[in-house]
């Protein structure tokens, strides 16, 4: 169980929740739902004790088992085996290494105290689950779109994603009571986003869940909590149900704050008139007075409507109608070969989508093309005045410690003007732009780092996962952007809707290096992106 009282969550001198209190009980399945930059992931983490409250408090009553937005693997595991890694989120790696470690202790000298040490801890390991929790471990894993093989690597030569699912995979294996999930379907493709939505559909325990993935929020939670502007409103339903409800409640509110605003200048219009005229009539101004106070005090704050967003890429700076060309590329992690032989051209204004299953080196292509991740063989060669953009989708190009506005200087734009004029086409305002980069929530560090492409006025953008951690809103005004932007994109994508949108001409399938024609039928393999 989760119990807020009295919750109130600042950062600097903005309240993102006062006051709030709520009851999450075994079997409940919130969704926490807001625009971007409303605070949800920071209330995530003051909810389960990563970040102190500023007011109020938090019960939580059992274990519980948090994934961050941006999950990090301490530094000392990166040598760490993933299988055993899943297995310590409930001791099971340390038994199995005592059960080792009595059983040839037991085996040099087979007396009775080595017996039973090795007999207790055989024991105590097949009560914990112990024999069957390699099994549920390798399932889990699979459910989330990681092979078997991938269960005997270290966590250091995984992927950004795919050290996200190995960490979403340790939580699920946990097996805790409560658990609190800040966008859990980021980098997973259908097949494994279906896996975790019946997961999350079955678990018993209490699920808060941040998800900018609908399907999602409309088939594996109960109740939805909105924050905005420091206020935080309990809606019953799913997501859909949830929508249809805060419309009524915007419409509701917005009439009932226009009754009262309305009786209130009635009232104290009125009172004004009498209050000189005579000794009876100013006793009439005092008690129109007091019913002025006693409305002020009742009067409702209607909901903010939500807001319309559209954002604009500039026009690119002209260049050669070859953009690219890549011959005979070949890439290895150690031993295994990710891809060799790659062959293939993207001209002016065209859009190519990288295709393949987790794994196959799709985030590797877009960063060797932007010169970022070394390769073993074949030929780059950019055209004429090409000027490539890279965004990366853990956003590596994002420094803690560094101002948003800070993060726009060394582009084309020249003035504090227009920089802020670039932050703010991205919803980034007002005091924002003196925020330390670092704190930004997902979806906002994905508008800084669009914002810095925008900035330095690129032809060719390289484009890795753009739309994890956008609200709906947002993801449909990049979608639309980027769709009437006339430059070159090479693009990977788990969202169906968003490649639609940017029609690709060509589609690249990796590890194979198949280049096809696009065409919708292809719609089918984003999933597999």
């Amino acid at each position: 169980m989760i119990r807020a009282l009295g919750l109130s969550v600042t950062v600097g001198d903005r309240d993102l929740v006062t006051g709030a209190t709520f009851d999450i009980h075994a079997g409940d399945k919130v969704g926490l739902v807001g625009r971007n930059g409303a605070g949800k992931t920071t209330l995530l983490r003051t909810i389960s004790g990563a970040r102190r409250a500023d007011g109020g408090t938090v019960m939580i009553t059992g274990p519980l088992g948090f994934l961050p937005q941006d999950p990090r693997v301490d530094g000392g595991r990166h040598k760490e085996l993933v299988l055993p890694y899943v297995l310590s989120a409930r001791g099971l790696d340390e038994q199995q290494r005592e059960l080792e470690r009595f059983r040839v202790a037991m085996e040099a000298d087979p007396t009775t105290k080595a017996i039973a040490q090795y007999s207790k801890a055989e024991e105590r390991f097949g009560a914990d689950g112990g024999y069957r929790a390699e099994a549920d471990v390798y399932r889990i894993l699979a459910g989330l779109g990681l092979p078997a093989a991938r269960a005997t690597s270290t966590i250091g030569v995984l992927s950004g994603g795919e050290r996200r699912r190995v960490e979403l995979a340790r939580i699920l294996f946990g097996g805790t009571d409560n658990l609190i999930l800040d966008e859990p379907t980021n980098h997973l493709d259908v097949d494994a986003k279906l896996w975790l939505m019946g997961f999350l559909r079955s678990y018993r325990g209490t699920l808060l869940v941040v998800s900018h993935d609908l399907e999602l929020l409309d088939q594996a939670i109960t109740r939805v909590l909105h924050v905005d502007e420091g206020d935080l409103r309990e809606y019953k339903g799913t997501y859909s149900q949830y929508q249809v409800s805060r419309v009524q409640d915007e419409e509701r509110l917005s009439k009932l704050a226009a009754r009262q605003e309305a009786e209130i200048g009635r009232l104290s219009t009125l009172a004004d008139k009498v209050r000189h005229s005579s000794a009876k009539r100013a006793k009439l101004a005092k008690s129109l007075d007091k019913r002025v106070d006693r409305l002020a005090s009742e009067q409702v704050t209607p909901i903010q409507k939500a807001r319309t967003v559209r954002y604009k890429f500039p026009e690119p700076p002209a260049c050669g109608r070859d953009v690219l060309d890549v011959r005979g590329l070949e890439k290895s992690f150690g031993t295994r070969t990710i891809w060799a032989g790659i062959d293939f051209g993207i001209r002016r204004g065209e859009r190519l989508l990288v295709l393949g299953l987790n794994g196959a080196g799709k985030t590797t292509m877009l960063r060797i093309l932007a010169g970022v991740e070394p390769y073993d063989d074949g030929e780059i060669a950019f055209g004429h005045n090409v000027s490539v953009g890279y965004y990366a989708q853990e956003h590596e190009g994002i420094q803690s410690g560094v101002s948003v506005l800070d993060h726009m200087r060394g582009g084309v734009l020249t003035t504090e003007t227009e920089r802020r004029g670039a932050l703010g086409a991205f919803g980034l305002v007002g005091d924002v732009a003196h925020q330390d980069a670092g704190t930004l929530s997902g979806g906002e560090k994905t508008k800084l780092a669009l914002a810095q492409l925008v900035a330095a006025r690129h032809n060719v953008l390289l484009l890795d996962e753009p739309t994890n951690n956008l609200d709906p809103a947002s993801r449909t005004a990049v979608a639309q952007a980027l769709g009437a932007w006339p430059g070159t994109i090479l693009l990977v994508s788990h969202d169906p809707e968003f490649v639609e949108a940017l029609a690709p001409d060509q589609a690249l399938l990796l590890p194979e290096g198949d280049l096809d024609y696009w065409s919708n039928d292809l719609l089918d393999l984003v999933p597999l992106a």
